[in-house]
């Protein structure tokens, strides 16, 4: 039997109060097994990112299970989510994230010293030379293109050995050609790692390279990439609503 890296029981999610409440998740389940890729799909406000969010431990559920890699997050400390996460899930987000004071090699580095690891910056330039960066190692995030911004925040998120890859948008700040360049690269680094893979997005041919496709709409799974539309769709509170994507942790998309 495959192991299952991502369990979710009637996830659910509230942000807000009083007249502002959102009701972004209203009753996820969702299994996601080992070495699995799943593109999430869903119109703005739907709640997607926010999933992904949740998947990442960079936002709590309100009510209901999240297991990663067999570990429920629940009853976490910060702390000890901050590690959990650093250990096992690398994140790459739309608008990059990197530090602009620092180079690609010290940006990649940055989670690696995070984790005391002795050798962070040789690992580090090792992972710039795998996405074809070698030569950009000393340059800075303003020196670099868009598609090069991404590789780099790529870099980071491999470079601790994740089991699990989380990707929000990862091409949305891109071109289409240097989008599927970096399409090709997450996909490639997936299957070499045999990682599983979880990536929100817009682009229906991002998702269509996916092993399996899950729609979400107003906080619910519409359809969960086996065939199954979900079987019951809870009474339809406010409206989820982008609230942007300055912050961490990004609120719905």
């Amino acid at each position: 039997m495959a192991e299952t890296a991502i369990r979710l029981r009637d996830v659910q999610l509230t942000l807000g109060t009083g007249r502002s409440t959102v009701h972004v998740l209203k009753g996820i389940d969702l299994n996601v097994q080992r070495g699995e890729s799943v593109g999430i799909v869903g119109p703005s406000g739907s709640g997607k990112s926010t999933l992904l969010m949740v998947l990442a431990g960079l936002e709590r559920a309100d009510k209901g299970l999240v297991e990663i890699a067999g570990t429920p997050l629940g009853g976490m400390s910060e702390d000890a989510l901050a590690s959990f996460r650093g250990r096992n899930v690398g994140i790459v987000f739309q608008s990059f994230h990197l530090i602009p004071n620092m180079t690609a090699l010290e940006n990649v580095a940055v989670p690696l010293e995070l984790a005391g690891s002795a050798d962070a910056f040789e690992r580090a330039a090792r992972e710039l030379a795998n996405v074809g960066l070698k030569d950009r190692a000393s340059h800075y995030p303003g020196e670099l293109s868009g598609g090069e911004q991404q590789r780099v925040a790529m870099a980071r998120a491999l470079a601790p050995e994740p089991a699990i890859l989380i990707a929000d948008e990862p091409t949305g700040n891109l071109d289409q050609e240097t989008g599927r360049q970096v399409a090709d690269l997450l996909f490639a680094e997936q299957a070499r790692r045999q990682m599983t893979l979880v990536l929100v997005t817009h682009d229906p041919a991002l998702a269509a390279r996916c092993g399996r496709t899950i729609a979400v709409r107003t906080g619910v799974i519409h359809d969960d990439g086996h065939g199954s539309a979900a079987a019951t769709v809870p009474a339809a509170g406010p409206a989820a609503s982008p609230v942007g994507d300055a912050a961490l942790p990004q609120a719905a998309r």
